[in-house]
C-alpha cells in the first residue's frame, strides 16, 4: 500500500511540474482557434478613404420569432463591438429612415438594390461605406448558436471590401473551447487558473479528498447575449487592418 501511495505522489509531482512548464511556456488547456473559412477580404487593409461606415439595421427572416428576438438582443451589441474595433467611425440608421430612403426597413445585401441605394445613403449620412448585417442563426438554449452574414461595401465603387458568413455553434468542441478561453480572457484568468483547478481535481482523486467545485456552468455557454458577443468579437477580428 505504501508503495502504491508513493507512486501516486510521484505522479502528482510529475504532473505538477508539467503544469508549471505549461504555464511558463504560455500554453493552455483550451487553445482552439476558429478557422474563418467563409471570409472574403478585398485587401489586407481598409481603403484610406473609408473613414465613416453606415451600419444598416440587423436583418433576419421575419417569419422566425427566434431570429427576431435575437436581433433585438444583439442590435446594441453589434454597434458596440464595431465601435470597439476602432477601424472606422460607426453610424447607424433607423428602420423608418431606411424605408423612406430605400423602400425597405432592412436589407441583407443579397437582394437587387434600388439604383440610387448607395447615393441616397451617402447624401443622408456622409458615409464612405455601408455594412449589411444579417442574423442567420440563433439558438437561445444550450448548446447556444449564433450565425452572422455581413458585407462591407464601398459606396463610391460599390465593391465589396469585406464579407463574412459564419455560424458559431457551441455543440462544436472547437467553438466551445474557444468560447471558454474568451471568457477566461474577459475575466482576467487564463492558463494559470486552469492549471490550478486541474491540479486541485487531480490531488482530490489521489488523496481521496472532496473534489472542488466544478466549472460545468460556464456563463458564456449559458448566456445567449454573452455568447453572441463572443461570436461578434471573433468575426470582426477578420476585418481588414486600418
Amino acid at each position: 500500500m505504501n508503495a502504491f501511495n508513493d507512486m501516486k505522489r510521484t505522479l502528482v509531482a510529475g504532473l505538477f511540474f508539467t503544469a508549471c512548464a505549461m504555464l511558463a511556456s504560455g500554453a493552455g488547456f483550451f487553445g482552439s482557434d476558429i478557422k474563418p473559412d467563409n471570409i472574403f477580404t478585398a485587401g489586407p487593409v481598409l481603403p484610406a478613404t473609408m473613414k465613416r461606415v453606415l451600419v444598416l439595421p440587423l436583418a433576419h427572416d421575419e417569419s422566425r420569432r427566434d431570429l427576431t428576438s435575437g436581433c433585438e438582443m444583439f442590435d446594441a451589441v453589434l454597434q458596440s463591438e464595431l465601435t470597439k474595433t476602432k477601424k472606422f467611425e460607426v453610424v447607424s440608421i433607423g428602420t423608418k429612415e431606411l424605408s423612406y430612403l430605400t423602400g425597405q426597413t432592412s436589407w441583407t445585401g443579397t437582394e437587387e438594390l434600388p439604383a440610387n441605394f448607395f447615393d441616397s445613403l451617402r447624401l443622408a449620412h456622409g458615409c464612405d461605406a455601408v455594412l449589411f448585417c444579417q442574423l442567420t442563426t440563433f439558438q437561445a438554449y444550450a448548446p447556444l448558436a449564433a450565425g452572422w452574414r455581413m458585407k462591407l461595401v464601398d459606396v463610391s465603387t460599390q465593391k465589396i471590401i469585406w464579407a463574412a458568413d459564419m455560424v458559431f455553434d457551441a455543440s462544436d468542441s472547437a467553438v466551445k473551447k474557444d468560447a471558454q478561453e474568451f471568457q477566461r480572457e474577459q475575466e482576467g484568468t487564463g492558463t494559470k487558473e486552469t492549471s490550478r483547478k486541474f491540479l486541485q481535481t487531480l490531488s482530490s482523486w489521489i488523496y481521496h479528498e472532496p473534489p472542488p467545485a466544478t466549472e460545468d456552468q460556464w456563463t458564456i455557454l449559458n448566456s445567449p447575449r454573452y455568447f453572441g458577443q463572443y461570436s461578434l468579437v471573433k468575426l470582426l477580428k477578420t476585418l481588414p487592418e486600418r
